[in-house]
Parts: C-alpha cells; sequence; structure tokens
C-alpha cells in the first residue's frame, strides 16, 4: 500500500484525502489546525504547519511517503515541491514553484516571452518604493498580493491617492509582505485547469466564473462549458501552453486565472501551482468533462499510470458557492430534502452557532451547490436558485 502525504486537511483539501483513501492508498496528512477535517479520515496525521518546510519534510522522511501533493492552496506549494525533490518523488521543481508563487517574477517571464497580451507589472515590497512606481502606474491598476490564493487582498485602484492604502492591504495579505501591480483589464474572467504529468501538457478544461463586483473581485462559481467560441478557447489553450511551458513546470497540477477582453485578447492574471479550489478538481472537472481529475492527480503523485480520457459522458455543470446573508445561524435547513428535490449536489461547512460573515472572498463562502443539466443555462439557474432557497431558509439569531 503507498503511502501519500497530504499537505492541508481542510474543507476543500478533504475530498483529495477521501479519494486517495477510495483508490487504496494510505494517506497521511499535516495541518496547523488540530481540528482539521482531513485528519478524521488519515491513516496518520499530525499538526505541522504546512508552510514549514523543515518539518513538513522531516515528517515525510520518516514515514517514507511514496507521493507528496496539496490542493485548493498556494501556500503549502514550496513545501510539497521541496519535499518531492529531496525524496526523489513526483512533483514540480523547486525553482519553477518558486518563480509560480511570485506573482511579479511569473509575470515577467509571461511578458518577455509574450505567452499572453498582458502589459506591465510593478513589484511593491514597502512603501518606500511607491513614490519611485506611482509615475509609471496607469490607472485603473489591479493591486494584489504576490502570493496566495482566493483573491484575498485584491482590489482596483482608479486614483493615484488610492494607491498606497491598496499596497498595504495587499502587503497586509501577503505571506512575504510583497504585493504586484499590474494594468486593471476590463473583461470576463475564466479559468483553465491544466496536468502536467512526464513533460506531457494536459488542458483538462476551460471554465467559466462568476465574480463578484469591485472591489472584491471574488468567485462565485463556475461552469463547463466555458462558451467561448472554438477560435478564442484554442488561443486560451495556446497561450496556457507557452506559460506552462515558459515556467518550466514539468509535472503536477496548474491553475489559472484569465481574463478576456472584447477584442479577444488574453490576460493571465494568476497562476497556482495545485489543483483549484471551489470544487474544480473534486466536482466540476469530472461532471464537466468525463476525466476523474482527482484520480490522475493522487497516482500521478506516486508513479502510478494515469488516463485523461473522459471515463463518462460530459455534462453541463454549474456551481455557485454559498455566499449567503450574515448572521449567527440558530437552524439550519433540511440540505438532503433540498438536494433531492433540486437534483443538485450540496457541499457545505455550516453548523448551528456559526457566524456568517459578508462575502468578500471565498474564505468567507460556506460552500457550494452543484447543478448537472442539458444545458449551460439552465444548470446556471438551477445552482442560483437553490442557493436562494438554502440562504432564504437558514434561521438566524435575532
Amino acid at each position: 500500500m503507498k503511502k501519500i502525504l497530504m499537505l492541508g486537511g481542510g474543507f476543500l483539501q478533504n475530498f483529495v484525502i477521501v479519494k486517495a483513501k477510495q483508490l487504496g492508498y494510505k494517506v497521511l496528512v499535516l495541518d496547523a489546525d488540530p481540528n482539521a477535517m482531513g485528519f478524521e479520515h488519515a491513516d496518520d496525521y499530525a499538526v505541522i504547519d504546512i508552510v514549514d518546510e523543515a518539518a513538513c519534510l522531516a515528517y515525510a522522511r520518516k514515514h517514507e511517503v511514496d507521493g507528496v501533493l496539496t490542493a485548493a492552496t498556494d501556500f503549502s506549494v514550496l513545501t510539497m515541491s521541496r519535499i518531492a525533490c529531496e525524496m526523489g518523488l513526483p512533483g514540480i521543481n523547486y525553482e519553477s514553484a518558486k518563480i509560480i508563487k511570485n506573482k511579479a517574477a511569473v509575470r515577467k517571464r509571461l511578458f518577455d516571452a509574450k505567452a499572453d497580451d498582458m502589459e506591465y507589472s510593478f513589484e511593491i515590497n514597502s512603501r518606500e518604493i511607491i513614490p519611485e512606481i506611482l509615475p509609471n502606474v496607469k490607472f485603473p491598476v489591479m493591486v494584489k498580493p504576490c502570493d496566495g490564493s482566493g483573491s484575498r487582498g485584491a482590489s482596483r485602484v482608479d486614483k493615484p491617492e488610492d494607491f498606497e492604502k491598496a499596497c498595504d492591504f495587499a502587503m497586509c495579505a501577503s505571506v512575504t509582505h510583497r504585493a504586484v501591480a499590474e494594468p486593471f483589464v476590463i473583461g470576463k474572467e475564466y479559468g483553465v485547469e491544466s496536468f502536467v504529468n512526464q513533460g506531457e501538457i494536459h488542458i483538462l478544461a476551460v471554465m467559466q466564473k462568476d465574480m463578484t463586483l469591485p472591489p472584491y473581485y471574488a468567485e462565485l462559481g463556475h461552469v463547463i462549458p466555458s462558451g467561448l467560441p472554438d477560435k478564442l478557447e484554442t488561443k486560451i489553450k495556446n497561450c496556457v501552453v507557452k506559460a506552462l511551458e515558459v515556467l518550466g513546470v514539468n509535472h503536477g497540477s496548474v491553475n489559472m486565472d484569465l481574463l478576456i477582453n472584447d477584442e479577444g485578447e488574453v490576460h493571465i492574471v494568476d497562476i497556482g501551482a495545485r489543483m483549484g479550489g471551489n470544487l474544480i478538481g473534486s466536482h466540476i472537472i469530472p461532471v464537466g468533462t468525463g476525466i476523474d481529475y482527482m484520480d490522475n492527480m493522487i497516482k500521478a503523485a506516486v508513479g502510478d499510470p494515469v488516463d485523461f480520457h473522459p471515463q463518462r459522458q460530459p455534462v453541463p455543470v454549474a456551481t455557485k458557492l454559498l455566499a449567503l446573508t450574515p448572521g449567527v445561524v440558530k437552524e439550519l435547513p433540511d440540505f438532503e430534502k433540498i438536494t433531492v428535490e433540486n437534483d443538485v449536489i450540496i457541499e457545505h461547512r455550516l453548523h448551528v452557532g456559526d457566524s456568517i460573515n459578508e462575502y468578500h472572498t471565498n474564505i468567507d463562502g460556506y460552500g457550494y451547490v452543484v447543478a448537472r443539466r442539458s444545458n449551460v443555462g439552465e444548470s446556471i439557474a438551477v445552482a442560483a436558485a437553490v442557493r436562494t432557497i438554502i440562504d432564504e431558509a437558514i434561521i438566524r439569531e435575532s
């Protein structure tokens, strides 16, 4: 029985943990949270911060793991890569992982290689350099952390006088206290999920995305198929392949966010060297493409054979995050009844007594609705309607 080390045992990582167990692997889990959900399903676990490369590597060596994974978070990518490199396991090379963790470094490489249609990028690591950068910034501009995920710390800036505040906001959300400023692109956001196995690039899906309004630009859901013309989707895939080659990605999952403007220009705005969050790997890709994404990702982590051909007929799929009305939960709805009556999947992490926050980033979401119908429009409508049903059925403390 091969042993897989999972870095992170939260709500979204737990889908991978359960899947690996179903496939017959022994699963070991590390998380800084002593109450991490994934510990319940683990064969062994330890309370270790997943950004602590040395501690995680020591654990991996002690248990002689055969593979290492992370999912839905950027914070453990370097740890995953170091363990793989040090122990001779399948994984993204450490230098590429370091570059991808730095949004400014990524932007420079993509720009130099003309991998997409994006323009300039500036890195900010202190207030002192802002006066030097500001004269060269064209407004509106997007300011975001150089690392991290989930839209935390990202904001649009329209006026020079608001630039310093936005940089502070982004730097505070960054592990390394660094921000990046790049042109604000007016367009529609899409997601692309890819997997590289032994140097071979598989573009799994291009996904429509539903986003919040300014200033947060947080995800509210995904849709497959993308609805884009074939020619434009082909251009997107070509940009993604070039980006992966330029960044030197040799192995593993890669999640990208892109903006497409009315002229059909492609702007890569974020890259994560891990499986996407928000049910992308566990639900959206398998339903929308027929490809068993997690199956392949897990097997590739230990060097077992993979198969990226569809295993079932693809179905149009839409998800909606449970971005809910704020308040303290007094009573939960009957999720099983709602699921059956509306023929949807509901994955949630709500409990009586929880405080629901106003939705600013996807960390403020409390789960997901997954709708599968014969066409995209109906899938979107059903997912949105069920989210409303759930929101209205929650009884909050007065």
